[in-house]
This record gives structure tokens, sequence and C-alpha cells, in this order.
């Protein structure tokens, strides 16, 4: 009889740590992104989250915590309960990038989450200001070739960075970018004239485009993108081989219920694969993606590898 007592205590005490994933979610679910609200993957995380509430029965709630490049946030998401609650939308720059560029991160991209899912992946734009005589990347180039400064480039972001450096590497020229904490603060710079050119997202970009206030002169991807219909690739513009691809995808803190992180999958591919989802996120500036954790594990390591060379190579350095 104190055999079965223990057994029937030990079976309730397994049923009762086993019910929250169980039963997962229960609760409001929060996503932190990484940057200020406005950004492109601020943008495409909100109507996201719209979509998977709608699957998952509870509301997303998008906490943005800027700051030194995205790391501020992914490290606050790598430290929070690994209980499904709180996830990250995490970036190249926060999950491959910034280790290469930074001398000591809060958190490990590779050791500290549980991949969900692949959600998107984009070119960066380089545009100018509508009133530029820039209308091309060999422009850009010849012209700070013949004066220096006369060509800085506003960077919102580690990505826009990289596009810049990698840029200056392969034409030899003396690019010089300005960093700056988000969109918003660049693109008034850019469009009052204090800076002739931006390195942004399509997302970021898009509505500044159609109002005819900035021109796209170069996608960044190595084929022409139809997220930026008619721009021509760096690559197509006397720089062959040049490709910067952005992306964003979704993670969890390490040791995340299996459960939670297959639901999670799950219900963004689910809403992925909605014609009027993909089209959207067409419409922000994103192809959709997908897949599976481990194809995402793998992608990220292929990104690590690729980008780590060419980073040391370059001498980048965050500032």
């Amino acid at each position: 009889m104190r055999i079965v007592k223990v057994l029937a205590a030990a079976c309730a005490l397994l049923a009762s740590v086993a019910a929250p994933a169980e039963t997962w979610p229960s609760k409001p679910i929060k996503i932190i992104v990484a940057y200020t609200a406005g950004q492109g993957t601020d943008v495409a995380t909100r109507y996201l989250a719209e979509q998977l509430s709608k699957d998952l029965g509870q509301p997303i709630v998008i906490d943005n915590r800027g700051g030194a490049g995205g790391n501020v946030g992914t490290e606050l998401a790598a430290k929070a309960a690994p209980d499904g609650y709180t996830l990250t939308m995490g970036t190249n720059a926060t999950h491959v990038l910034n280790q290469f560029l930074y001398p000591k991160l809060g958190f490990d991209p590779e050791t500290d989450f549980e991949p969900i899912a692949l959600v998107g992946t984009f070119p960066m734009v380089v545009a100018v200001n509508a009133q530029s005589p820039f209308h091309s990347a060999a422009d850009l180039v010849s012209v700070a070739q013949r004066d220096q400064r006369s060509a800085d480039i506003a960077m919102p972001s580690t990505t826009a960075r990289l596009v810049v450096e990698l840029l200056k590497e392969r034409a030899s020229a003396p690019l010089f970018g300005v960093p700056y904490k988000g969109s918003s603060g660049a693109m008034t710079d850019v469009i009052g004239g204090q800076l002739p050119v931006i390195v942004d997202t399509p997302t970021a970009l898009r509505p500044h485009l159609a109002a005819g206030k900035v021109r796209a002169v170069a996608v960044t991807s190595g084929k022409p993108s139809g997220l930026v219909p008619g721009v021509k690739p760096v690559a197509e513009q006397g720089f062959a081989g040049y490709e910067v691809i952005a992306w964003n995808a979704l993670y969890a803190p390490k040791g995340t219920p299996a459960n939670v992180i297959a639901t999670l999958n799950a219900a963004i591919n689910k809403a992925l694969a909605r014609p009027e989802t993909r089209q959207k996120l067409l419409d922000l500036g994103f192809d959709p993606a997908g897949g599976t954790p481990a194809q995402l594990a793998d992608f990220a390591r292929a990104e690590r590898k690729k980008w780590e060379p060419i980073i040391k190579a370059t001498g980048m350095r965050a500032e």
C-alpha cells in the first residue's frame, strides 16, 4: 500500500509539472523585437503575431527592446524563462553577425536559443534622396572616389553596415557609413538632405519610396528581387558576386519544452501557407520562408560559416 501511495504521489507531481506544457498557451505570449518600432523586423513581427494569435488562441504582445545592434533585446530573451511565453524575432544580425562584430555578447546565439522557424528573407536596399543625382551603386562609388564624404551612407542596422563595409571592400572606395539607432532617424536625415544615401530594408523604405521621397538605386540580392521591382542588384552594377541577404526567424530561450516548439513551428508554417499571409508579407517586403527548427539551425550555422571570414577580412568592428 505504501508503494502504491508513493507511486500515486509521484504521478501527481509529474502531472503537475507537465500540465503547463500540455496546456500551453494558457496566457498571453510576448515576442521581444530587439529593434525600435517601425523597423522592418518590428512591422513584420506585428503582422505575424496577429496571425499566430488567431491559431494559438492567446494575445501576442510585441516588446521592443532596441540597443547595441539588437544585443540588448536578444540578451533579455536568452535569459527569459523557457516556458514558451517569451520569444524573440531573431535576425541575421542578432543570431549571426553580431558575435563576430562585438568583443563580447551577453548570450550565445547558437546555444542559448531553441530555433523555431525561419520566417522570411529579403535583400537590403540602397536608396537616395529623391533629388539626388545618384542613380546607381556605381555612381556612389565613383563620387566617393573623387570626393570623400560626398556619398555618406545612413546605416540604421548591423546588416546595413555589412552592406556598406562589403561594398567599400569590393569597390576599394572610401565610402563612409553613419550609424543610426533606427530607421526613423536615418530616414529623416536622408529626406531632409543631411545625408544623401541610406541602406535599409524594403519594409522600412516602402512607404517613402511610394511617396516619392527616396529612390532605390540597388538591391543587395544576387539577382533582381520582386520585393523591389525594376531595381538592379549591386552585383549587376560592376561588383560581380556581391550579395547580402537579411532574414528573420523566431527563437525561444534554450530549454523551452519540445512540444511548445513544435506547436509554434506548426502555427508559423500554417500562417505562412495562407495565400493572404504570404501576399501581405510580400507587400511588407519579405519573402515568406518556413520550415523546421532543424532547418533553421542548419541555415544559421551556414550563415555563420559564410560571414565570419568576410567580417574578419574587412576588419569590421562594432562601434
